[in-house]
């Protein structure tokens, strides 16, 4: 499972639709609704949110309003009700890691927007979900 802390427009069509799935398996853990995946570690910066249910449905928002600008046909009703929250924290080195480890699956999938996006800012931006911060790659990551 990879619940990406970058902004989801630097993703793939492959990437984006990964994503989405990967992210409404999250929200089915955090409901409860399923017993695989219960204990990923990705899931505790969801889980230490004050509602980690509206936090994921945050999170599928933003996927989903990305989804939109592609004019893709995700379904919307998918997404539960988003309450106002504070973005969660992600480290600096974090935004760095991933977007390393972007680079490289994009450098072998879809080359044309590796060179793309491996030629502009070199601080991407993040989820909306979530605000960066300086400090060391999160705990929950596996190098």
């Amino acid at each position: 499972m990879r619940l990406w802390s970058l902004h989801p427009k630097y993703l793939d069509p492959q990437g984006l639709v990964a994503l989405w799935r990967e992210a409404l398996l999250a929200q089915a853990v955090l409901r409860g609704k399923t017993r695989g995946y219960r204990h990923h570690p990705q899931l505790d910066r969801f889980r230490a949110q004050r509602a980690p249910r509206s936090a994921i449905n945050a999170y599928l928002e933003a996927v989903h309003a990305e989804s939109q600008r592609r004019n893709y046909r995700f379904d919307h009703s998918k997404v539960g009700p988003v309450r106002t929250h504070n973005p969660t924290p992600v480290s600096t080195e974090q935004i760095r890691f991933e977007w390393q480890h972007l680079l490289e699956k994009l450098s072998r999938r879809s080359p044309a927007l590796y060179r793309y996006w491996r030629g502009s800012s070199p601080t991407p931006l993040p989820h909306p979900s979530f605000r960066v911060q300086a400090g060391p790659l999160e705990l929950w990551e596996r190098p």
